[in-house]
């Protein structure tokens, strides 16, 4: 569980680093399982149900940007969704009562992994309240130079920011136009086996890979029992209540005055940020503009 001034730290800056959460033994099934699966993408040529692909994914090099809902391919990823120490985080943030959602695992190669342009994830799914975190599982150490997240502390506290381009759902900020400051943009370092704790609502992306070492994110979506999706939920809604990983549910959802902008319209066929990204124009990672500076 969190002490207070880690629950305080949380509540003020959006997000929290947790080291040592995993044991070097889960670890190294979770490095084992996902090398695994890339080596399971080599031959294909474009993304499936599992897989989306890095541009120069090849047989000769397979590059993955995402395993999708990793949880439900491998018992090794489903078995975190309910780690004992992960659940007993996030009831320090928000009580006994706690549901996940969804996972992903976020890879990005040795050299070339494909950037996350600034973004906050409440865009794509608000609630009826903002108890909503994403925990991040580091596969791997987290270094300066391997695309860490970048977060701006206490943006969750702020607005949420237009993710629309040319009239479409993007996913992603055009930092230039809404002018957004990320100057003081954080990189969440930590070494593998820690975890990260982000807000909702916390302005977050990261750069690409430059270093010669993996990094692989497992990141799964968690929300108190009491917040309810606005936009439906995904699954039925047996499912729905089998996601409760501690405590219990309730039908009587708790209202809270949040900012909401909608994820409408949105482009067919994208399932995965990347996808989704793609087809935004203004690109901050990938233009010639310094990358903010770090805060140490």
């Amino acid at each position: 569980m969190l002490s207070k001034v880690q629950v305080e730290e949380y509540n003020e800056r959006g997000y929290i680093v947790v080291p040592d959460v995993l044991s070097r033994a889960e670890v190294k099934e979770l490095q084992d399982v996902t090398a695994r699966m890339v080596e399971e993408s080599r031959h294909l040529t474009k993304g499936d149900e599992r897989f989306d692909l890095e541009p120069f994914h090849s047989a000769e090099r397979p590059a993955l940007r995402r395993i999708k809902t990793p949880h439900l391919f491998d018992p090794a990823y489903a078995r975190m969704v309910r780690h004992p120490g992960i659940v007993a985080c996030l009831k320090s943030l928000w009580g006994d009562n706690v549901r996940a959602d969804t996972g992903k695992l976020n890879l990005k190669t040795s050299g070339a992994g494909s950037p996350v342009e600034w973004h906050q994830d409440w865009a794509f799914y608000p609630h009826t309240n903002d108890d909503l975190a994403a925990v991040g599982i580091m596969i791997d150490a987290f270094t300066p130079d391997n695309g860490p997240m970048l977060v701006v502390p206490g943006s969750h506290k702020g607005p949420i920011y237009d993710h629309h381009e040319d009239g479409y759902f993007v996913g992603a900020i055009d930092v230039e136009r809404t002018g957004l400051d990320v100057s003081g943009a954080v990189p969440l370092l930590a070494p593998a086996g820690s975890i990260s704790i982000h807000h909702a609502r916390l302005l977050h992306g990261s750069a690409a890979n430059t270093s010669g070492a993996e990094r692989r994110f497992l990141l799964y979506q968690y929300r108190a029992a009491d917040a309810w999706p606005l936009m439906g939920m995904r699954v039925s809604f047996e499912d729905y209540e089998r996601l409760i990983v501690s405590g219990t549910s309730t039908l009587t959802p708790r209202m809270k005055d949040v900012p909401v902008r909608l994820p409408f319209p949105a482009r067919s066929g994208l399932t995965t940020i990347y996808e989704i990204q793609d087809k935004a124009k203004a690109k901050f990672f990938a233009s010639a503009k310094p990358e903010p500076a770090m805060a140490r």
